[in-house]
């Protein structure tokens, strides 16, 4: 019997739109089994604590590496979180706790820590790094973040839209019914195409958001001076989906948020561009979000802001920042349920690239 062909979660745009919507189907499946699972004792309604069932524990008596050669709050909290609502264990792994980059090489580190743990969930620097560690790697890689790509943020980005899809529809719609925990199953809300704008600079997050939103069937309008646009290899990857079609790129933030019914914004200087600070800062003014620049700009009134955080104050003000507007914080905590569901089919199953879109539920 040939060998089981180890899979590994580089980018969203290594999965097709039926794979994309399956994880996010589990993710919003997985958070309403977990979440009476973790209230406070003796909180649930009887009926629905006697109803309660065992999510699935897919990673019992596993070890996932949390190899983080980067900072990190969401991803690691999420990972470390994740793996123990399936029944394992994460270990934190920084890049001062091992001998990778002092005595050792990334490939005998990713098939010593492979002969140990069960699956990678890898924070790195450069996307070479990850992409070396995945090919000598005997199990699973997931991608935490590297310069190029994110796709555990834009996961979670979409399941927010997803739950949220209410706020996006005509005015006089009829509101959500508060969730019920006693429905076994529950279909993820159904989200019309959007139109997202993105106000920043070309980094991993939106470079996940090209190749994934317009497949969905959402308009992309991007704004981020000349000299801070997708590099080749992105660009490269967006065009061979046909991503293209659905994004508008300019540098004016105004012309970027018209129709917009969500605006995006993320760091204009990430980790290893301190150097840049002065330089960014003055490349990127006038990009701040704000309630003025949307209004001027010709967003939709009733349009809604993310950010995958952290965030300054340079990026988005107060106003919108904690406004009503925000959906940043809901954001933030769907990492967690995403990455669940991730843990669970590429490392718990290795099934991640089935296309098993007609289940409801990939642990009913």
């Amino acid at each position: 019997m040939a060998a089981r062909k180890v899979p590994h979660l580089m980018s969203l745009a290594d999965l097709s739109v039926p794979q994309i919507q399956r994880l996010l189907n589990h993710s919003y499946d997985l958070k309403r089994q977990f979440l009476p699972w973790i209230q406070p004792h003796g909180t649930l309604p009887q009926k629905v604590a006697s109803n309660l069932r065992l999510p699935p524990q897919t990673l019992f008596n596993k070890t996932i590496a949390l190899l983080f050669s980067k900072r990190s709050s969401r991803t690691r909290l999420a990972g470390e979180t994740s793996a123990q609502l399936l029944g394992g264990r994460a270990l934190f792994l920084g890049r001062e706790d091992i001998q990778l980059g002092v005595n050792e090489t990334r490939r005998d580190s990713a098939r010593v820590i492979g002969g140990m743990c069960q699956g990678i969930f890898a924070r790195v620097g450069e996307h070479e790094e990850i992409e070396e560690l995945a090919k000598y790697s005997p199990v699973p890689v997931l991608n935490g973040l590297s310069s190029l790509w994110h796709p555990t943020q834009i996961l979670a980005d979409l399941l927010t839209l997803h739950e949220h899809a209410h706020l996006f529809q005509p005015p006089g719609s009829t509101a959500p019914l508060e969730d019920d925990m006693r429905i076994k199953f529950k279909p993820l809300p159904e989200l019309r195409p959007l139109t997202v704008a993105y106000v920043g600079d070309s980094a991993n997050v939106l470079h996940d958001m090209l190749v994934t939103y317009p497949r969905l069937g959402h308009q992309l309008r991007v704004a981020s001076p000349e000299k801070y646009r997708a590099p080749a290899p992105v660009w490269d990857r967006v065009v061979e989906l046909g991503c293209d079609k659905g994004i508008w790129w300019g540098s004016d933030p105004k012309e970027a948020v018209h129709g917009a019914d969500v605006v995006y914004t993320d760091t204009w200087i990430s980790m290893g561009q301190e150097a840049e600070k002065a330089e960014r800062l003055k490349a990127f003014d006038g990009y701040q979000v704000t309630e003025k620049l949307c209004k001027e700009g010709g967003a939709n009134p009733n349009w809604q802001f993310l950010h995958c955080l952290p965030r300054k104050p340079h990026e988005v003000d107060d106003q919108v920042f904690y406004g009503p507007r925000s959906l940043v914080f809901p954001e933030n905590d769907n990492r967690k349920w995403t990455t669940v569901a991730v843990f669970d089919l590429l490392f718990g199953k290795w099934k991640i690239f089935e296309d098993d879109s007609v289940k409801q539920s990939e642990s009913q």
